[in-house]
């Protein structure tokens, strides 16, 4: 019996049960997760963190904080991705919880809500870097996010493992860029910034330090965006906890040292009041001030880059699971022959992608309908309650340590982002959350009458 459970093991370790291959290895697992977490967010989040925490001393502690009590939740992707180790990420969760109607609902929301519409909005974020040196229109500038769109959708169409390679490469270099300026800014940073007294007016106490915490939170969404991916991940069971594991404490320790540098070139009003910290500070640097700009622009455009390119590669397998399970358009679920990837997954979502990119409001849309995706995180850590008390079916190769309570922890830290931001748009977020189940439900309902009729047949 022992002997047949490892060959079972063995088996869903060296192949995919959602029929792509498993090609991708550990680099290329962190490079998703880490490329896709660090984004342009980072180069404005750090005024928004020191405008919350008021001293330099508590913004670095709100970076350390709010990594360290983001771990819980890649712990819970984690062990579940090794319970699961298929292509889907929470859609696969949450039909193994027992909740297909729930499993659609998320799949459905990302395609047409979140998970498109940010590939839109970073490609034409790409452009608007671009912008610095060129001075084209704005309508050359987003058929120029078109075909940045439609690059990236050719080099994942055409192989997995090239894929990989470039999303390991363009977020190395992301990684360098960052430590080169880290290690430049601690040779000039001052020490007394970082020591310097609260300035009046500024909040102060343990609350100043939570809002800073809670500040910080958007700064590591992303991490988990490689459970999409598991049915491609060789060894899942030590790659998926490793990957994860090893991507959370990486950018938590880059965002500290950024910190560290940023509040010790830049005195704290200033610092607390800039759209542009890491620009601003880059001013400070012997030799840099003048090509600040440009520098800035540079260092945006590779790091968009890096977001967009793993949004194109990991997001598509969501839909793609879905549809091998008779929830989603058939043709989602083809699989090329030749090059081996959900090709039709990522032409139509890239397509509808490239549609929106001539939309008006993009951003907004997408920030109401973050609220209904925030739902989705802390349900999915539910599922971690749900799937350990099941008699049978749940078998994880990788079991998080103090399980029930990194799940609940997890909980408590996207419920308080749940708060936020409904207390920023609440009729919007309601207003989304009606659209999103008034148009999936009878979507789903749909597709599984198809499914019931056929199995009738």
């Amino acid at each position: 019996m022992a002997s047949e459970v490892r060959n079972v093991t063995q088996s869903v370790e060296e192949r995919s049960s959602s029929g792509l291959q498993r090609k991708l290895g550990l680099s290329a697992a962190i490079a998703i997760s880490v490329g896709t977490t660090i984004g342009s967010g980072i180069f404005s989040s750090l005024g928004e963190v020191a405008a919350a925490s008021g001293t330099a001393l508590f913004a670095i502690l709100a970076f350390l904080i709010g990594g360290l009590v983001n771990i819980p939740a890649n712990l819970c992707y984690a062990e579940l991705a090794t319970a699961y180790p298929e292509n889907g990420g929470q859609y696969i969760y949450f039909r193994e919880a027992g909740s297909r109607p729930m499993a659609f609902l998320c799949g459905w929301i990302s395609f047409w809500a979140t998970d498109t519409p940010s590939i839109s909005i970073m490609a034409i974020a790409t452009t608007s870097y671009l912008g610095y040196f060129v001075g084209f229109s704005g309508l050359t500038m987003k058929f120029i996010a078109v075909a940045l769109i439609l690059v990236f959708m050719f080099m994942h169409l055409r192989s997995v493992e090239g894929g990989g390679k470039f999303q390991t490469f363009i977020t190395a270099f992301k990684i360098i860029m960052f430590a080169i300026l880290i290690g430049v800014g601690f040779y000039y940073f001052s020490p007394d910034l970082i020591s310097s007294p609260v300035k009046a007016g500024a909040p102060v106490g343990i609350m100043a330090l939570v809002a800073g915490i809670s500040a910080t939170t958007w700064s590591f969404d992303g991490m988990a965006s490689v459970c999409y991916m598991t049915g491609e991940i060789k060894n899942p069971k030590k790659t998926m906890p490793r990957a994860l594991i090893i991507s959370g404490i990486l950018i938590t320790l880059l965002y500290v040292l950024l910190s560290v540098v940023v509040t010790g070139l830049l005195p704290m009003d200033t610092l607390a009041t800039s759209s542009a910290p890491v620009s601003e500070a880059m001013k400070y640097l012997p030799g840099i001030g003048p090509a600040t700009g440009s520098l800035t622009a540079v260092m945006a455009i590779i790091v968009i880059i890096g977001s967009l390119s793993s949004c194109i590669m990991f997001q598509p397998r969501m839909e793609y699971a879905m549809a091998k399970d008779g929830l989603f358009f058939k043709s989602f679920a083809k699989v090329h022959p030749k090059w081996g990837t959900p090709h039709v997954s990522i032409i139509i979502q890239c397509a509808f992608a490239i549609i929106l990119v001539f939309a008006s409001s993009l951003s907004s849309l997408l920030g109401y309908f973050t609220i209904v995706a925030l739902l989705k995180n802390f349900l999915t850590f539910g599922t971690v309650f749900v799937l350990r008390r099941k008699k049978s079916g749940y078998n994880p190769m990788w079991r998080m340590p103090m399980g029930y309570l990194m799940a609940a922890i997890a909980m408590v830290v996207t419920g308080t982002l749940i708060v936020s931001t409904f207390l920023w748009a609440p009729i919007p977020g309601i207003i989304c959350a009606i659209i999103a189940v008034a148009t999936g439900l009878p979507a789903y309902f749909y597709w599984e009458r198809k499914n019931n009729s056929k199995e009738i047949a």
